[in-house]
């Protein structure tokens, strides 16, 4: 089976997608908000740059920092 590629996102889908999987959005600073979410009793933070348009590989870092696999993300939206 083939993994969908990526679609173009903006950070706002971004967090969005991540809001529905459990992480809630904690701060902002500048053009970068912050998400956060209880895992496995530790606190993990997630960097989103709120741009128009986020690149491919940022996109994926941010996937594998949530502990997501890509079509988990993918099925958020």
């Amino acid at each position: 089976m083939q993994v969908p590629k990526l679609p173009v996102l903006s950070g706002h889908k971004v967090i969005k997608a991540l809001s529905n999987a459990g992480w809630k959005q904690s701060r902002i600073k500048g053009s970068h908000a912050i998400l956060t979410k209880v895992l496995d009793d530790q606190k993990i933070a997630l960097v989103v740059p709120l741009h128009k348009e986020i690149d491919k590989g940022t996109i994926l870092e941010i996937v594998r920092q949530s502990r997501l696999k890509k079509e988990e993300f993918l099925s958020l939206f």
